[in-house]
């Protein structure tokens, strides 16, 4: 067991032992619902270290009757057989339990804000946001995530300037948050007459949703003006005097939502803004904890260029894991599981590495 370490999964054992103690003593239910949720976190991976400690347990067993000069040929055989099978299990299991046990982001479990901008390309630009957008949509719908749509600029030519919306369920973050930064596209667009292959760009910013316990927000640093809808028209716009724009006076962040009613215009621009600063309390945090945070997947960093759809090709490309796959029509579908296990995978193997430095 010495690449793992002991007392910490002997710790994690006890607690989940005395959670289990607690919620079956029957304690109130705001109490058994906390229980409860520290139970579901901590249940993976002490299942993990159960089935570990049960191999560990098995393979000393294995070699003790190797080492017993009287266990008979035929057990022996036996043992023999079954050595490297327990062996690989073992292996498999330490693995799996270093990444259960790497450090978690706090904010993973959260709901997320999702924000596209079209970039460079104009028209173009709008319409792969709009793009962008879908496909987000269908993979929310194939998880069974809500898309809620906070605000809409939509596009002359269709898409969206900038669309911000809600997606709600559990663990959203956690597999949404390396989409932001720069998105790039290169197909022929509708009204090339000539077929030529354009470029155009949109960008993506995946925001942890933050509740008012995440973040607080002074009555007196912010400003509340209502105006009028003003857009390409559709059905996220209106002409009455309902939408809503807060500017947060100390960083000058400016948030508006214009939708059906000023009350839940207020609210929703609230929660985006509440957003907005959590998002940069976090990437402070991250900034001053590590430097290391720059070679890994998912900085944040809102103007690197993370990926380029080549419609021509049917190919989509991650430049930070140089990931290529052919299958940009299904990927449009909201089929993206495939890059986003990757970016996490990428993402552990970093983590598992600069903690192998800082043990070494």
């Amino acid at each position: 067991m010495a690449k793992l370490p002991v007392e910490k999964m002997r710790e994690l054992e006890r607690r989940f032992a005395e959670i289990e103690a607690r919620m079956s003593a029957g304690p109130a239910a705001d109490v058994y619902v906390k229980l409860a949720s520290e139970y579901s976190e901590l249940q993976p991976v002490v299942t993990k270290i159960r089935a570990y400690e049960k191999a560990v347990a098995e393979l000393a067993d294995i070699e003790a009757m190797l080492a017993d000069r009287a266990t008979d040929k035929e057990m022996r055989d036996l043992a023999e057989m079954e050595k490297p099978e327990v062996e690989e299990r073992i292996e498999a299991l330490e693995e799996e339990i270093q990444i259960l046990l790497l450090p978690k982001d706090a904010a993973d479990e959260k709901s997320a804000i999702l924000e596209i901008r079209a970039g460079t390309g104009g028209s173009e630009a709008a319409l792969f946001a709009g793009d962008l957008f879908r496909m987000y949509e269908r993979y929310a719908a194939a998880k069974g995530w809500r898309v809620e749509v906070l605000s809409a600029s939509e596009g002359e030519a269709g898409g969206y300037k900038e669309i911000i919306a809600t997606v709600s369920g559990r663990g959203v973050f956690s597999r949404l948050k390396f989409e932001s930064g720069v998105h790039r596209v290169q197909r022929v667009p509708e009204t090339e007459a000539s077929g030529r292959i354009h470029t155009s760009a949109a960008t993506v910013a995946v925001l942890p949703e933050a509740e008012e316990i995440d973040i607080e927000i002074r009555p007196e640093d912010i400003r509340i003006d209502t105006m009028r809808s003003s857009g390409a028209g559709g059905q996220h716009v209106n002409t009455t005097d309902s939408a809503v724009r807060i500017t947060h006076l100390p960083t000058g962040i400016v948030v508006t939502s214009s939708e059906k009613s000023q009350h839940q215009n207020r609210a929703k621009a609230m929660q985006v803004l509440r957003s907005r600063l959590f998002d940069m309390e976090r990437q402070r945090a991250d900034s001053e904890r590590s430097a290391d945070r720059k070679s890994q997947v998912g900085s944040g960093d809102r103007s690197e260029r993370i990926r380029t759809y080549n419609f021509p090709q049917g190919r989509l490309t991650d430049h930070r894991i140089n990931l290529t796959l052919y299958k940009l029509d299904r990927m449009m579908e909201g089929e993206i599981d495939e890059v986003v296990d990757a970016l996490l995978a990428d993402h552990q193997a970093s983590q598992l590495a600069l903690l192998g430095e800082r043990q070494n």
